[in-house]
């Protein structure tokens, strides 16, 4: 394969969108009281790419990396609070876990790191996803089987830079979650994100100051009020799990396709309705930049059933169109 596929050495805001994380490969820390469980899975495996997606941002405290090599989740489960600390040595998966929601979180331990993904299914059509394939053999698709915690983010990026997104969730997060169980290093300050019914209980001025709009508040909102019913589709098929978001108004195929992705692992989930992605998506496999979500939808027929894993190594290959305008400008409601 030509090297121009190559990846790049340092993660790209494109291809940090692709879910690239680099998790440090450092020594071992020493082990602490927790429940624990290892797993050999039998394939490659590349905890950053699989388990990427899930961060919202680089100080999203509710996910981080350690120079231990360990990734950092702390999650609400269906039994409550908790943490996980995952690493990888020598083949085998390491996890430890603290909280009320430990147990369940080691249970689902193979999911999360992308067991019940199938990407043999997958075959590159194009030179550019043949490579990036070949060159990242560990990409799994992750699923958490958690819907809001998905969901509330993914609102969040509604119609704004993820800088603005990031920033909104690092607030809401840190203000009205609580600490992460466990003996998480102080110096990352994880929060597990509030329960359904604080996210109801935020008064609307904390919402503005933390530059949250009142359409993507009001969206919040109803989903919190019916979470369990919500929470359900993590158990459908990604159609029937969609379908069952966005019966929420203001949850449409964008916001409903990114929630999927992550809780069910939805290997076919496109992502339509997205400012830059039919561009990215034209440019790389035809040279169009201009296409849109129509012309997009086409070029990804091929790989129907696997459109968004095609997506996915599409961003991870850093194959982007060269940069003609400025950014979308960053805004703050905050300040009015």
């Amino acid at each position: 394969m030509s090297s121009r596929f190559a990846p790049r050495s340092t993660p790209t805001r494109t291809t940090v969108r692709g879910g690239e994380t680099a998790i440090p490969q450092g020594t071992p820390r020493q082990a602490t009281a927790a429940q624990t469980r290892t797993w050999t899975p039998p394939h490659p495996l590349n905890l950053g790419l699989t388990l990427g997606p899930l961060r919202r941002g680089p100080a999203d405290p509710t996910f981080r990396t350690t120079p231990d090599g360990s990734a950092w989740r702390a999650t609400r489960t269906p039994q409550g609070p908790g943490t996980l600390r995952v690493a990888l040595r020598a083949k085998t998966v390491e996890a430890e876990a603290w909280g009320p929601g430990a147990t369940w979180l080691l249970d689902q331990l193979p999911h999360l790191i992308g067991e019940s993904d199938e990407p043999e299914a997958f075959a590159p059509r194009h030179r550019l996803l043949a490579a990036t394939a070949h060159r990242r053999p560990g990409l799994r698709l992750t699923r958490t089987g958690l819907v809001l915690e998905s969901l509330i983010p993914s609102i969040l990026e509604q119609k704004v830079t993820t800088d603005e997104a990031y920033r909104a969730w690092r607030l809401l997060v840190r203000k009205y979650g609580e600490p992460a169980p466990g003996p998480t290093p102080a110096q990352l300050r994880m929060h597990v994100m509030p329960d359904p019914r604080t996210w109801t209980l935020i008064p609307s001025w904390e919402w503005h100051k933390a530059g949250v709009d009142n359409k993507r508040a009001s969206t919040i909102l109803r989903a919190a009020r019916v979470a369990a019913r919500l929470e359900e589709a993590a158990a459908m098929g990604p159609p029937q799990a969609q379908a069952r978001l966005e019966l929420i108004p203001g949850i449409g195929p964008w916001t409903s396709a990114e929630t999927v992705q992550r809780s069910n692992g939805a290997p076919d989930a496109v992502t339509v309705g997205d400012l830059h992605l039919p561009g990215i998506i034209g440019y790389a496999l035809a040279g169009d930049r201009t296409a849109d979500d129509e012309a997009m939808l086409k070029l990804l027929t091929p790989y129907e059933g696997q459109r968004h894993r095609a997506t996915r190594l599409i961003l991870l290959s850093g194959h982007t169109p060269p940069r003609r305008e400025p950014r979308m400008p960053v805004g703050d409601i905050a300040r009015l």
